[in-house]
């Protein structure tokens, strides 16, 4: 969904939630005189606090604390890429990110804790006030549906992240609440189990297309089957949902039920992926839109706006081109991507050559000639008002079919090899047997740059995640810089996870541990 009425959402948001705002701002009466005690009356009320769950969603930054997309991250952390920026000191935070020397006080992972939680409170608001809104029964149960899945979507990132993380599925009432424990991983994986199997009982299967980019049942099933994936591959077990177990077959069975009867299917080409001609088309299961409406100027907050930072971010630094323009050059791409894909033809759908630019390109720390296609700064996906750097319109694809089709084969679908078959197909790649290791390795190909493959090598083991995130002595053609900038050695003694930001551990009053190897 286009994220309408956006500053009415804002203020609400700004209205029901206890996060930064500033002194000149709270000193304001409230003009409209709408605030929480008086606020959740109709359904237009509910439409507008809704919009403020999915709003954030697209938040990529905390004002105050840092910029910190997820796949900008995500891609930093995995072989994909590096941290990159203007010089070492521009891209400090991701740099710590990108070597597994974090501290517990890096800016980037303190932004990506506060802004879950922003979104968990606000799915848990609107659901504890949905009942006593002036609306029918249909109305509410698709709102709750929506929350629950949004809420499970923040508890996911998350806890993929942090591990340790406290659970509320509640708002908390007063002062006596400030400081809540960390729950057990199980527990947290068990709530996002039985927030999604809820949200596909409640969730359309149908999203009109003037409400493109809500939330459907398929969007669910899919998010599930991801989620089972990564808890059994972490931790060997199965997740709970009240008196249904998800495992390996359930997640199955969802997926084939997805694949059977959603109606979604792979585009033509791979490259339609990625263009904006085809936002919330037939292979998109779950998108996040972003935009410049409206236009945005300031620097200041610029989660107020709808533009792409990881756009902005991982952009080649490049002037006086018709076709790319003024990206920061952060996560630049790792050689090792790179001759991972060899000759796959999905290699230049996903990664920008330097040699391909036009215009004078800068040059950035830890260049290595490579940047990502898949969100960038190109033409096509310039705003069309507003600060050029602030209002980038790249969609985020966060599941795909393709995924879809590859998590059920990995999951011993009877259709495996029809479904890898279908994949590789597509790109003009001939059959190959559908093994553990051929599925996982198509993933490589498929879904490299798009804030997946950190998860997916950490789901195989630490074993596995450090021989595959250690790059030592890899140099490619275009590289600037001594060697040990680029040399990287994954931290096995973190699991591969953040740590907990020492703001929330110190504000915690002793409730929190902090995470092992910190």
């Amino acid at each position: 969904m286009r994220k309408i009425n956006y500053i009415i959402a804002s203020f609400i948001g700004l209205a029901v939630l206890s996060t930064s705002c500033s002194k000149e701002f709270l000193d304001r009466y409230p003009l409209d005189k709408e605030v929480t005690s008086n606020f959740y009356k109709t359904e237009e009320d509910a439409k507008q606090a809704l919009v403020a769950v999915y709003d954030v969603l697209g938040y990529q930054s905390t004002p105050g604390v840092s910029w910190a997309p997820f796949v900008t991250v995500s891609d930093a952390l995995s072989d994909d890429a590096f941290a990159g920026g203007s010089d070492p000191n521009d891209g400090k935070g991701l740099d710590e990110i990108s070597t597994f020397n974090i501290p517990t006080t890096n800016s980037m992972v303190h932004a990506i804790w506060i802004k879950n939680y922003i979104g968990i409170y606000r799915a848990n608001l609107l659901m504890e006030k949905i009942g006593g809104i002036d609306a029918s029964e249909e109305f509410k149960n698709r709102v709750i549906a929506e929350c629950k899945f949004m809420r499970a979507y923040f508890y996911f990132e998350q806890v993929r992240f942090f591990e340790n993380i406290p659970l509320l599925t509640a708002t908390i009432t007063g002062p006596s609440e400030y400081s809540q424990p960390q729950s057990t991983p199980t527990a947290v994986y068990n709530q996002i189990a039985t927030d999604l199997v809820a949200a596909i009982n409640g969730l359309p299967t149908v999203i009109e297309a003037d409400e493109a980019g809500r939330i459907s049942k398929w969007a669910a099933e899919a998010l599930l089957a991801r989620a089972f994936l990564f808890y059994n591959g972490v931790y060997g077990q199965d997740m709970e949902s009240g008196s249904v177990t998800v495992n390996q077959a359930t997640a199955l069975a969802y997926l084939e039920d997805l694949i059977t009867n959603s109606g979604h299917d792979l585009f033509a080409e791979y490259t339609m992926n990625f263009r904006k001609a085809h936002e919330f088309g037939i292979e998109s299961v779950f998108e996040i839109s972003h935009g410049d409406s409206p236009a945005w100027w300031n620097w200041g907050y610029p989660r107020g706006g709808e533009g792409n930072l990881a756009s902005q971010m991982q952009g080649p630094r490049v002037t006086g081109s018709d076709n790319w323009n003024r990206g920061w050059s952060f996560a630049p791409v790792n050689q090792k991507l790179v001759t991972d894909m060899g000759t796959d033809p999905r290699l230049h759908e996903t990664v920008l050559f330097q040699e391909d630019l036009d215009g004078h390109l800068d040059i950035g720390y830890q260049h290595t000639g490579y940047f990502s296609k898949k969100y960038s700064s190109d033409v096509e996906h310039w705003g069309a008002d507003g600060q050029f750097e602030l209002n980038r319109t790249t969609n985020f694809r966060v599941i795909r079919y393709s995924d879809v089709l590859l998590m059920a084969a990995e999951l011993g679908s009877p259709n495996a090899q029809s479904y890898l078959d279908k994949v590789r197909t597509r790109v003009g790649l001939p059959s190959i047997p559908a093994t553990p290791e051929n599925i996982f390795k198509e993933r490589r190909l498929e879904f490299s740059l798009e804030g997946i493959r950190y998860f997916d090598v950490l789901r195989k083991g630490l074993t596995f995640a450090s021989q595959e995130l250690t790059s030592i002595g890899i140099y490619g053609q275009n590289y600037e810089g001594d060697q040990q900038i680029f040399d990287v050695t994954f931290n096995a003694a973190t699991k591969g996870f953040l740590p907990i930001p020492q703001t929330e551990v110190d504000l915690s009053g002793g409730m929190f541990n902090q995470n092992a190897g910190y």
